[in-house]
């Protein structure tokens, strides 16, 4: 092979890896890794000490760590954004047994250990940005590893057509933690068969 014919493949490999850092968004993994460890550590804080936390003063006193999972770059994908042909309100059931109202906005289509999957975008009534997102979602983890009435993310449209999903950023409800709260339940569109072991586990009362 001559050095004009490795110069162009060397050039391909250096555009093929741009183009795949393009569509999957993904940072250099240790850098990464280092934010959503960033986040976390932010979230714990939360929970822990600010004072619209889920939790109880005395949970606070006994509260030590949030559970994850570890951080893995695999689960963060980008989504074509596929609108809803008729964008209405749909009453989202509440764990209280109350609704809550969103709009249906667009479906998420990507693909996760080599499936198809499909989930609905949501917005709030009260969202005034409207490139900002809610996704509940459930998975064979609910209920066992995870919190039983799903996990959520908060997401933000960052293409024309497309989203970045991170479930590496998945969180729970307050209700997680406090059944005093009411939170919205995932729609049967987001009850997912495979396993997400990303995010955040199930909170364990003590």
């Amino acid at each position: 092979m001559n050095t004009r014919n490795i110069l162009i493949i060397g050039v391909l490999a250096v555009i093929t890896l741009a183009v795949v850092y393009t569509l999957t968004g993904t940072d250099d993994p240790e850098v990464y890794i280092e934010k959503i460890e960033k986040e976390r550590e932010r979230q714990y804080k939360f929970i822990r000490f600010n004072i619209e936390s889920p939790l109880s003063e005395l949970q606070k006193r006994d509260f030590k760590e949030l559970d994850f999972y570890t951080v893995d770059p695999a689960y963060k994908v980008r989504a074509k954004m596929i609108p809803v042909e008729d964008r209405k309100m749909m009453e989202l059931p509440m764990t209280d047994g109350t609704v809550e109202k969103y709009l249906k906005h667009s479906f998420a289509e990507f693909e996760l250990e080599g499936q198809t999957h499909r989930l609905l975008l949501l917005q709030s009534i009260k969202e005034l940005d409207k490139r900002n997102f809610f996704l509940a979602f459930a998975d064979g983890t609910s209920g066992e590893e995870t919190y039983g009435g799903g996990r959520y993310i908060n997401l933000r449209q960052d293409g024309k057509n497309s989203i970045t999903i991170d479930f590496n950023m998945a969180y729970n409800p307050y209700c997680a933690y406090n059944p005093d709260f009411a939170c919205p339940l995932p729609p049967k569109e987001n009850v997912m068969e495979i396993a997400i072991r990303a995010g955040e586990k199930d909170y364990k009362k003590d």
